[in-house]
């Protein structure tokens, strides 16, 4: 028995889906414990790309059990629209194969509005860069107790009890403060009356699910959404996610007891990339050559929004955060692939900060945006490397670039890819075979 816990270890869109699809062969459960459907995850198998937002990666093998912990906010036609998508393609999900969390909360029409319409609020230099799915708002409610849950939707007289408390103070947000329209709390109920016939069978109790499995000796997979530096508590704040990205909360928001996590696996691109707003520091601006090959070769555009990436290059500051922040027993390079032709490459040791060195991210946003990273320069490869499968067989140089990535982050490659494919990753440590 192993339990595994799948974490990003940057600013998110580092790759989780495929590495997460990839130890899923290895799992027999696997476990979203955070975020909603701003969360992205794409995977490519036989040809075919998939992306999710709210199931987990694990859903594309029939014979394992998918779960939605507590921790996760659901959006639930979202959620029914996945589904759908993946009946249509012949993966039908049944309840036997995916449960939801009864104490999952749920994101409300209002949300969308408050969070679309707080982020066209602010100023341009203020945008936090939300992708106005509802998420901060949703979480909101959770932590002021007025939120509404999965297993609400069990008891429909609860709901809408529930739900009539809450709709005046959203109204009085939404047309007072927003001037956005009214809305009306029995056209809401009468929605989710009906989107509860169809998810009332996939409510139930995850924690217990889980600790059942792992008494059984089951290995069990927890897929986190987002990357560490989007950590609400120890990310860029306020240009963060509204939720605990980092692995202490694979437990917190399933249930599972943390005594019982085995290994923790942090996925990494060889470079770096953010999307929305706040501090970049080895961002590479605009139009300039390495940043639009980066852009242009990784496929830089969000799995949610569609937004241009960010790029810059390997933040060893930022790996040095994720290893101690997630206690990261090892690192999954993605997108090694896309370094290829670059005749040299820069990764960043630390900062400098107004002539003081940081080896962390300045606690401060206003340092942080002030960080300048002090780069090392590496020799590039020309090799293709993308038909490449052991380890061995890469070239010298890219190995020795691998090496640097582990010396300045302080963890060990385990997994390294060189394409988008399944078969395009060399395992070079299996976590559930080693914990």
């Amino acid at each position: 028995m192993a339990s595994v816990v799948v974490v990003g270890a940057q600013w998110g869109d580092e790759g989780k889906g495929k590495v997460v699809d990839l130890l899923t062969k290895y799992a027999d459960y696997v476990v979203r414990f955070q975020g909603g459907n701003n969360a992205g995850h794409t995977l490519v198998v036989d040809g075919k790309q998939y992306i999710f937002h709210i199931i987990p990666s694990g859903i594309l093998y029939q014979d394992k059990v998918c779960a939605i912990g507590n921790g996760v906010i659901v959006d639930a036609q979202v959620l029914l629209g996945e589904m759908d998508n993946l009946a249509e393609k012949g993966l039908a999900v049944r309840p036997e194969r995916l449960l939801i969390s009864a104490n999952a909360h749920l994101i409300m029409p209002y949300h969308r509005m408050l969070d679309q319409a707080r982020e066209g609020a602010l100023s341009s230099n203020k945008k936090i860069g939300t992708t106005g799915r509802g998420i901060g708002p949703c979480y909101m409610d959770k932590v002021g107790r007025t939120g509404l849950k999965m297993g609400d939707l069990l008891d429909m007289a609860l709901f809408r009890e529930k739900l009539a408390a809450s709709i005046e103070e959203k109204n009085f947000l939404l047309t007072q403060l927003y001037q956005q329209p009214a809305i009306d709390a029995k056209a809401i109920a009468a929605d989710f009356e009906k989107l509860a016939e169809r998810l009332a069978p996939y409510i139930g109790n995850v924690s217990v699910v889980l600790d059942e499995a792992r008494r059984a000796g089951k290995h069990i997979l927890f897929e986190g959404a987002q990357g560490t530096q989007l950590d609400v508590d120890h990310g860029t704040y306020p240009f963060v996610t509204s939720s605990n990205t980092i692995a202490g909360n694979a437990c917190t928001g399933s249930g599972f007891g943390p005594a019982h996590i085995d290994e923790v696996i942090g996925i990494i691109k060889a470079y770096t990339t953010r999307v929305g707003g706040g501090p970049f520091p080895t961002e590479l601006p605009e139009g300039d050559a390495i940043g639009d090959h980066l852009q242009n070769k990784g496929h830089e555009f969000g799995a949610t929004t569609g937004r241009r990436r960010r790029c810059g290059w390997f933040d060893g500051v930022v790996a040095r955060d994720a290893v101690r922040l997630n206690g990261l027993t090892g690192l999954a390079v993605t997108k090694l692939d896309v370094l290829s032709g670059l005749d040299s490459l820069q990764l960043a040791s630390h900062y400098q900060v107004e002539g003081r060195r940081f080896d962390r991210m300045p606690e401060n946003i206003l340092q942080a945006a002030l960080a300048q990273p002090v780069y090392e320069s590496m020799p590039g490869w020309k090799e293709d490397i993308t038909a490449v499968r052991s380890y061995a067989d890469l070239p010298r140089k890219t190995r020795d670039y691998l090496q640097r990535l582990e010396d300045l982050s302080g963890a060990r490659p385990v997994i390294v890819s060189v394409g988008p494919g399944r078969e395009e990753t060399m395992l070079l440590r299996n976590p559930f075979e080693q914990a």
